[in-house]
């Protein structure tokens, strides 16, 4: 087995070297790693503190009805939200360095996480788009501008009673930029990974169990798209022709319905902070003939 590990390790190593716009995914798993808790696990926030799960399926509904009883609620500690000061305190691990150190050799031109807890960029990968937001960050309702936590405002405003904080834009009510249940993915950001999904010649995915959507259609698109060209016919008209475009490989410690339902090309099982290193050894390598 550990011979095949190998194997597969260098598999994935010559292909992000051949690859022309590889991408990364990242789900919670790379995130564990860290000490971050994910949330329906055996020691998962919402295993440990169904209350928290209530919450969270509230908060959206809370936010729009009466936006002030929400934000004294964010800032209320023991809710929910306060898993803010642990992710504000959690630490890079070599998942995440690794991905940043293939963004810098130029092979990663973007990571697509669905962690909220900011620790890609922490780690030095510059090209990061949060698809389920950041809770270090805030953002608008209206007009959609993000703005950095500032938490001592945020306290002010709640001493002087004046939530929920306000768009310095459009004067529109604040919320944190991590996406709610029932809340829309930001068009933005939406927009920007189906185009990455789309654009990709290799997606490399990492610690996700591929089943939230709409996240998880981001693979599957990659999959079903066909590259278009056009090519000029002897008499002048233009065709198009069609071609499978991707490679899809999962660094995973379990299967997931991408590998059971073959969109994955294979899979690395192991822990991403053990692959993912690994996998930079084998790139440096072959870099260096």
């Amino acid at each position: 087995m550990a011979n095949i590990e190998q194997d597969l390790i260098k598999r994935a190593a010559k292909e992000l070297v051949n690859s022309s716009y590889a991408i990364a995914l990242t789900g919670a798993g790379i995130s564990t790693e860290s000490g971050i808790p994910d949330f329906r696990g055996p020691d998962g926030i919402w295993t440990k503190n169904p209350q928290a799960e209530r919450e969270s399926y509230e908060a959206y509904d809370e936010l729009l009805r009466d936006p002030k009883a929400h934000w004294e609620r964010v800032l209320t500690p023991g809710s929910f939200f306060g898993l803010l000061d642990g992710i504000v305190k959690a630490l890079p691990n070599p998942g995440h360095r690794a991905l940043a150190d293939l963004e810098n050799m130029g092979i990663i031109k973007l990571v697509i996480t669905q962690n909220v807890d900011g620790l890609h960029r922490k780690a030095g990968s510059q090209n990061v788009i949060e698809y389920h937001g950041g809770l270090l960050r805030l953002r608008c309702i209206s007009c959609g501008t993000r703005f950095e936590r500032d938490e001592s405002y945020l306290e002010k405003l709640k001493r002087e009673n004046q939530l929920p904080p306000r768009c310095k834009n459009c004067n529109g009510v604040l919320k944190t930029d991590g996406v709610y249940f029932r809340e829309p993915i930001p068009k933005d950001v939406y927009d920007q990974s189906l185009e990455a999904a789309w654009k990709c010649d290799l997606m490399l995915i990492c610690g996700t169990s591929a089943v939230v959507y709409p996240f998880a259609e981001l693979p599957r698109v990659a999959k079903d798209h066909k590259m278009e060209r056009e090519r000029k016919s002897q008499a002048g008209l233009h065709s198009v022709g069609k071609t499978q475009a991707v490679t899809i490989i999962e660094v995973n410690t379990e299967p997931t319905p991408l590998t059971h339902g073959e969109i994955s090309d294979y899979l690395i099982q192991g822990k991403t902070g053990d692959v993912l290193p690994r996998i930079v050894d084998e790139v440096k390598q072959l870099k260096k003939r």
